[in-house]
């Protein structure tokens, strides 16, 4: 007996999402606008010491200068405002103020016990902004920034021990889940598994967003981001920009991309090679060109620079989603919004377009 022909379409995951259910159209029809560095536009308020602590941790026995995800608890007023000035500028999507705040990054400082308030908070305070400035033409979406932690699963700390570790699978896990649900309960929309050096410590942000999903019955998209350190065009663990797309492709991530070291002249091959390669949308969020100490944002390129190299990636069709990583600012993301706006998003490559 014949059976019926099974359906060549495959079932995208942004069927199934219950958060940002808008995105994926939005994707389709123009480039989107992530906002820039959170640390650039800190340091324009020159914090010292005592504004760090706040009154709450006045007396705590250490210095916590530095330590930015605190001020979504100690002066949440700044966070807020850094978040509006990014989405005045322009931004469809801004991220929260939690790229350190797991456990584990949180132990330099000795405030393992603050990760899940921190989380929270900082989501409320990008959730308030987004709502501010939401409307039906232009809906604004908060991402729970998850980043790498200053620990990696893959590369020993030990020049004398290549087999020593100074974090496991298991302990990130749990800290990237810990996270993802305070960032989950404040009101995020996607999450973004940003600034990725080591695909093991992702592989396990990954895992926990997974457990977390199936525990909440919640199913919200995900942005995954590495960063290429150098040019050989590998991560710090070592793979190429293809073997880090076969390693996290399993995790059907609404985009997937590069954001952070390089800037974007030098940013440009990898990028373009993962436009051929990804069966998703690609974003892209580079530094301000290369570090410069004696600038004010610690980095070289002015607003125009940024956005006309980011408007040549989109008129290649190499973009879905740009965006500024460290050393840009609200006019560098005004100024990437305006170049970028007439310009068509990036298309999927043939063979993944017609299946999908």
């Amino acid at each position: 007996m014949n059976q019926p022909a099974q359906s060549a379409t495959p079932v995208r995951p942004d069927a199934a999402y219950t958060r940002g259910t808008a995105l994926p159209a939005l994707l389709k029809s123009r480039i989107l606008i992530l906002d820039g560095a959170m640390g650039t536009m800190i340091q324009r308020y020159k914090l010292d010491e005592a504004r760090y602590r706040g009154e709450r941790f006045k007396d705590y026995g250490r210095d916590i200068k530095g330590n930015n995800e605190l001020l979504s608890i100690t002066q949440p007023q700044i966070i807020g405002e850094i978040h509006e000035q990014y989405l005045a500028a322009g931004a469809d999507i801004i991220e929260t103020n939690t790229f350190g705040a797991t456990t584990v990054a949180q132990a330099d400082y000795g405030m393992e016990d603050l990760a899940i308030e921190m989380n929270l908070e900082s989501a409320k305070l990008a959730r308030a902004a987004c709502d501010k400035y939401s409307t039906p033409d232009k809906p604004r979406f908060v991402a729970g920034a998850i980043g790498p932690t200053p620990k990696t699963a893959s590369i020993s700390p030990d020049v004398n021990d290549p087999g020593a570790r100074n974090v496991t699978f298991d302990e990130l896990r749990a800290a990237y889940y810990e996270q993802a649900k305070a960032l989950l309960d404040g009101g995020c929309d996607l999450f973004l598994v940003e600034t990725i050096f080591d695909t093991l410590n992702a592989k396990a942000a990954l895992f926990a967003l997974d457990e977390l999903f199936e525990d909440t019955g919640e199913r919200l998209p995900i942005m995954i981001s590495g960063t290429v350190t150098d040019a050989s065009g590998r991560i710090l663990s070592g793979q190429t920009v293809e073997a880090f797309w076969n390693s996290l492709r399993h995790a059907k991530p609404l985009t997937f991309g590069l954001n952070c070291a390089l800037g974007a002249a030098l940013m440009r091959p990898y990028i373009a090679e993962l436009a051929k390669l990804c069966d998703t949308y690609v974003s892209c969020y580079p530094n301000a060109g290369l570090p410069n100490p004696m600038s004010d944002t610690g980095f070289d390129e002015l607003p125009a620079d940024t956005s006309g190299l980011l408007k040549e990636f989109a008129q290649a069709g190499l973009v879905n989603i740009a965006g500024g990583c460290c050393g840009t600012t609200p006019e560098h993301i005004a100024a990437i919004a305006k170049a970028l706006a007439e310009v068509k998003p990036r298309q999927w490559p043939t063979q993944y377009r017609d299946a999908a």
